[in-house]
């Protein structure tokens, strides 16, 4: 699993993602986690996107990160009987002391695990921490051939306004290597507080997917039922598609 997200993409995440990715999965696993009868863990819970909202609405949710940074933007709007239900901890060999209706990791969570021995690992861990009946949830976005043979050279994805008269900028380089199935990114943030400025960059990878392989992957774990859906509408695969949807069932 490669390295935590940094504090500079903590501090603008929310702002970031609220435009580069408005509510395309949102209503999908609120209504996931809404009709979950028992306990929910969220793992990659980040600053709160889904955690904060289901709490609202009265859901019986927890959550892990790797990342201290992102957690302390969750735990800065936590109350203190709620910061008790986060936790620095690895979707590998997380351990809260009981077992889960439902195991989340949205927005490509999986796919910071690089090779296959850690990805069994996870997809065994999470089986283990399931009650009888539960499932566990994960999306990957489909591989698109074009862009992964031409990558990205500093293109800004991002240019906003995060306090008045303060910028924040975000650039993304990106190249992928076809036969680890790794893609290279590199994410530059550059911002003002008023006449200072200031850059940080931040490099990762992402593991990406294709069908057959990810059902090859699935029959050798734990689980013994899943459904891989195109959208968060779970309509079945199709040459438009471009997420892979994973419902995994104990």
């Amino acid at each position: 699993m490669d390295s935590p997200y940094p504090s500079c993409f903590a501090r603008f995440y929310d702002l970031i993602y609220s435009k580069i990715r408005p509510d395309i999965d949102t209503d999908f696993f609120l209504s996931r986690i809404k009709s979950a009868k028992g306990p929910v863990m969220e793992v990659g819970t980040g600053t709160g996107r889904f955690f904060l909202e289901a709490l609202k609405q009265g859901a019986d949710i927890y959550g892990i990160d790797i990342s201290p940074a992102m957690l302390d933007v969750l735990n800065a709007r936590l109350g203190e009987t709620e910061k008790s239900r986060v936790g620095l901890q690895d979707i590998r060999n997380f351990d809260t002391g009981f077992r889960f209706i439902l195991v989340l990791a949205p927005f490509r969570v999986f796919m910071h695990l690089a090779n296959t021995v850690d990805q069994l690992i996870a997809l065994n861990h999470v089986y283990d921490q399931l009650l009888e009946g539960g499932s566990f949830i994960f999306d990957l976005y489909i591989p698109n051939p074009a862009l992964l043979s031409s990558g990205m050279n500093e293109v800004m994805d991002f240019e906003g306004e995060y306090t008045p008269g303060n910028f924040v900028r975000r650039f993304v380089t990106s190249h992928s290597d076809m036969i680890s199935q790794i893609n290279h990114l590199t994410m530059r943030f550059d911002w003002n507080d008023g006449k200072l400025n200031f850059s940080e960059t931040w490099n990762s990878e992402l593991r990406f997917f294709f069908r057959y392989e990810l059902e090859y992957l699935l029959q050798q774990s734990k689980f013994n039922s899943w459904s891989i859906f195109g959208d968060y509408h779970e309509n079945p695969l199709s040459a438009t598609s471009k997420e892979f949807v994973v419902v995994c069932r104990k």
